[in-house]
C-alpha cells in the first residue's frame, strides 16, 4: 500500500440496496482506514420519513451533506471511506466542500437485482419504495470508478483498490 493511501478520502456511492455498506466496510478494511456509513448520520425525522416509503427532500438532506462534510474534513489525515448515496451534484458538492481530492467509487447493478436485495435485507429503513425515486436522481460524476455491483464484494474491492490506484 502506498503511504497517501492512507489519505485517501473515498466515498462508495449509488441506490438504495446496491452494496455500499458492505463494499465501503471492506474496502476501509483493505485500506486500514474508518469506516462511515452515512445511514448512521441520518435523523430521526429522515429516517422515520424512509421508513414511510417518503423520499428525502432538499430541506432534509442538507444537514445530513453537512455532517458527512464534518466526516470528510475530520478524516483528512488518515483518510476514511463513507459509505453514502451522493446521488446528486449537489449532494456531493456539499458533502466536499472545501476538501480536496475526494474520490468516488459507483456501484451500479440491474435494478431487478437490487430491489431482490432490498426485499431481503432485515431491519434497514429504506425499502424498495424509494428505489425508483434514487435511480431518478442518480446523476454520477464522469470521474467515478464505476464497478457492477452484481459481482461478490471481494471482487469489487479488489476492483476498486485498482482503480483508485491508477487514478
Amino acid at each position: 500500500m502506498s503511504p497517501d493511501e492512507h489519505s485517501w478520502r473515498i466515498v462508495v456511492m449509488g441506490v438504495t440496496g446496491v452494496g455500499k455498506s458492505t463494499v465501503g466496510a471492506r474496502l476501509a478494511r483493505a485500506l486500514d482506514v474508518p469506516f462511515v456509513d452515512a445511514d448512521d448520520l441520518h435523523d430521526a425525522r429522515s429516517i422515520e420519513k424512509m421508513r414511510a416509503g417518503i423520499p428525502l427532500d432538499e430541506a432534509d438532506r442538507i444537514p445530513w451533506w453537512e455532517r458527512l462534510n464534518g466526516v470528510l474534513r475530520a478524516h483528512a489525515d488518515e483518510g476514511v471511506v463513507i459509505a453514502a448515496s451522493s446521488l446528486t451534484p449537489a449532494a456531493r458538492a456539499a458533502m466536499t466542500a472545501g476538501v480536496d481530492d475526494v474520490r468516488f467509487v459507483l456501484l451500479r447493478a440491474d435494478p431487478a437485482i437490487i430491489a431482490a436485495r432490498i426485499d431481503d435485507r432485515v431491519g434497514h429503513f429504506a425499502g424498495t419504495s424509494l428505489l425508483p425515486s434514487q435511480l431518478a436522481l442518480l446523476d454520477p460524476p464522469a470521474d467515478a470508478l464505476v464497478l457492477d455491483a452484481q459481482r461478490s464484494p471481494e471482487e469489487l474491492v479488489a476492483a476498486a483498490l485498482t482503480g483508485l490506484r491508477r487514478r
